[in-house]
């Protein structure tokens, strides 16, 4: 049989060109950390276009989704990107809202503030379901069907006619959209090489923390000026509308390293495919669903996992909670003006951050790489990029904690948002990027870790703001969380200098390693 030349040529993909080299592996295979110099035997490279190796190699199978075209790389992130941001859309949209959404069911605001920590607690719980049923047949069936999942779920919110019912459809919602995080992260890490995917985890993480910050938005209006339910109508639509679009567009990116390539002259079709593209061999046990646990064994993930929990709690999940109770209570504003407020600061600062973080732990990968001569690739380098974001974060919280409890006018708490989500987006992409090079095959899991840190700890947000606030003052609460957050802080500063050390001692995982 004979095979027409397929558009996933890594020239036409810009990726780079086949060059001699030699390549000696130190440690685990599937880790980043390559060094190059002389061996035994010569092994063809493919190289990057500034002549560095790529990393990982792609194999010569076309449907390897890192021979994919560039176009349709950018295509897979832009799809997964939207989905993340979709997720806490779904939780946060209604938070505006919450005075109308109390006076329906005869709660209080803090009551109906449950509703949201409740979803963002079950989002965080789905992912150990979603990710062993996803690596084993595929990333794109689980997405579709759980997308289904928080659409219905959301319509079913806004169709809710007691407390209950309510309660009942956000833990659905929660979780269905729990694989938005997860999943998504996994698809970026298999398409993109190590000196792209620091600024493709950026993209990706900026819309996964400025959805927090779109939502109330919109939220605003529509609690406003139609009705709370379509704050929960608004994600059951646009959940609706990414089925479709994934459906016709989204490729799967499930790859089993060193299979046998498949001879088809329609590698992208064949990846649209709903079934039939498990790995040869690869079955679903019992065992899966418990070995996504051994991820939070290693150091490196849990206490990046615990910094970037807590200052995701404290830069974004905090103001969201708080700022319709606050604002209204201070300001006198109504939900659009509350939505706007939150909205408008958080999503300059959050965007303003992600400008300059994808870069920089991009930029500092490669000047580490180019700068030896052996060409060795140290994961911890990404973590240099994190020190503005960890210096800001503390300061944005101040700002806003000491405003709060001053009553200045409205603009001092929007620039304290608007500094946290500046911190926090360059904070979220120099761990995603630090841990998929550290563990790139288990790069869902290690989101599934981060998932359920930022949600767990998120979710308790909602129960002791307000009344910690209101008991001890606002700028205290603001300064004992920020001395959390500093604290938290050091074992990342212990990883910075120590981390490869910690990571050779541990080994790499066993699971996954061909992925």
């Amino acid at each position: 049989m004979t095979t027409e030349k397929s558009c996933f040529d890594d020239t036409s993909s810009g990726q780079g060109v086949e060059d001699k080299a030699t390549v000696s592996v130190v440690g685990d295979p599937e880790s980043v950390h390559v060094s190059l110099g002389v061996s035994d035997s010569e092994k063809s490279l493919k190289l990057d276009k500034t002549g560095l190796p790529l990393v990982p190699q792609p194999s010569d199978d076309a449907s390897d989704p890192l021979n994919f075209p560039q176009w349709l790389k950018i295509a897979v992130l832009l799809q997964v990107s939207f989905l993340a941001l979709l997720g806490p859309l779904n939780q946060a949209t209604v938070n505006p809202a919450f005075v109308p959404l109390a006076a329906h069911f005869h709660v209080s605001t803090i009551v109906a503030s449950y509703q949201t920590t409740i979803a963002i607690a079950f989002a965080g719980i789905g992912s150990f379901i979603w990710v062993p049923l996803a690596n084993t047949y595929g990333r794109r069936p689980v997405l579709l069907f759980t997308t289904l999942i928080a659409a219905a779920s959301s319509l079913g919110s806004g169709e809710a006619l007691t407390w209950s019912q309510l309660i009942a459809t956000r833990v659905l919602n929660g979780l269905g959209t729990s694989s938005f995080f997860t999943l998504g992260a996994g698809m970026v890490s298999d398409c993109f090489f190590l000196h792209e995917r620091g600024r493709a985890m950026g993209i990706f993480t900026v819309f996964l923390t400025n959805s927090a910050h779109i939502a109330p938005i919109p939220g605003g209006f529509l609690g406003q000026f139609i009705s709370y339910r379509w704050c929960y109508y608004l994600p059951a639509i646009l959940d609706f509308t990414m089925f479709v679009v994934m459906f016709f567009c989204l490729p799967e990116t499930l790859y089993l390293r060193g299979s046998t390539p498949v001879v088809t002259d329609r590698p992208i079709l064949r990846r649209m495919k709903l079934w039939g593209l498990r790995p040869k061999g690869k079955h679903l046990k019992a065992s899966d669903f418990l070995r996504q646990f051994i991820m939070f064994k290693y150091p490196t993930v849990v206490l990046t996992a615990l910094y970037y929990s807590v200052t995701f709690t404290l830069s974004s999940i905090l103001p969201a909670v708080t700022s319709a109770i606050l604002f209204r209570r201070l300001y006198l504003f109504d939900a659009s003006s509350t939505g706007l407020a939150l909205g408008v600061g958080t999503l300059i600062g959050s965007t303003l951050g992600e400008l300059l973080g994808g870069i920089v732990v991009d930029r500092s990968m490669y000047l580490s790489r180019k700068g030896k001569n052996d060409g060795d690739i140290v994961p911890e380098v990404r973590l240099q990029g994190i020190w503005l974001g960890a210096i800001l974060q503390p300061i944005g919280l101040l700002i806003w904690g000491f405003c709060i409890q001053y009553k200045t006018i409205y603009i001092g708490p929007t620039m304290g948002f608007g500094i946290m989500c500046f911190a926090i987006q360059i904070i979220s992409t120099v761990l995603y990027s630090y841990n998929a090079d550290s563990y790139r095959p288990q790069t869902p899991e290690i989101a599934q870790v981060l998932n359920f840190g930022r949600q767990t700890i998120g979710m308790t947000a909602g129960f002791w703001a307000i009344p910690l606030g209101d008991k001890i003052g606002y700028q205290w609460m603001a300064v004992t969380m920020s001395l959390v957050g500093i604290v938290t802080f050091l074992p990342v500063i212990f990883l910075m200098f120590h981390g490869k050390t910690v990571r050779d001692r541990m080994g790499a995982p066993t699971y996954n390693r061909s992925l």
